[in-house]
């Protein structure tokens, strides 16, 4: 459920090493380079659509870590990509955690299918009583790259772990 879309717009290069790092360069474990976070995603196999499982360290760490899983399963394609980019303030809700992780995804979705752009960086600043208010660097690119229709709730539970949270993430293509 969106609540709230603002976006300001910036212009850098391509040279900025803090745009590179907070993106995944491939869709494997990884430990973030900053080594503020615990290994953060792997694809993991699925009979019908296409699924991930994800960790943090705390509900930021899974949510901004879901986002850059989701990111990485989502390209098709070299598109040409503007050096142009806007961040933008989101804000979305759930009855749940595992529904404001679901929520949070597909408005990640609706900003890339709707304004044919491309989400990089992903900074959560807040979330209190299943709220979450965030910022997202996106670039305008030349066509809709997304091979993911939806972000669905089968089998989601978000589980307690001695390092954190985990949770598998099941979208529809």
């Amino acid at each position: 459920m969106l609540v709230r879309t603002r976006f300001w717009t910036s212009f850098f290069t391509t040279n900025n090493t803090s745009q590179r790092t907070s993106q995944p360069e491939s869709l494997s474990v990884r430990q973030d380079p900053v080594g503020d976070r615990m290994t953060s995603f792997e694809e993991i196999d699925h009979t019908a659509d296409r699924a991930f499982h994800v960790t943090g360290r705390n509900l930021v760490s899974l949510l901004e870590n879901a986002a850059h899983a989701m990111q990485a399963l989502n390209r098709e394609g070299t598109p040409r990509i503007a050096e142009r980019s806007a961040t933008r303030e989101i804000e979305v809700e759930g009855v749940d955690d595992e529904s404001l992780l679901v929520n949070w995804l597909n408005e990640i979705l609706y900003f890339e299918h709707v304004h044919r752009v491309v989400c990089g960086q992903f900074h959560i600043d807040e979330i209190k009583n299943h709220h979450l208010r965030a910022r997202v660097q996106t670039r305008e690119c030349d066509r809709n790259l997304s091979r993911i229709k939806a972000v669905t709730f089968h089998n989601l539970e978000i589980r307690e772990t001695p390092e954190g949270l985990e949770a598998e993430v099941v979208v529809d293509v």
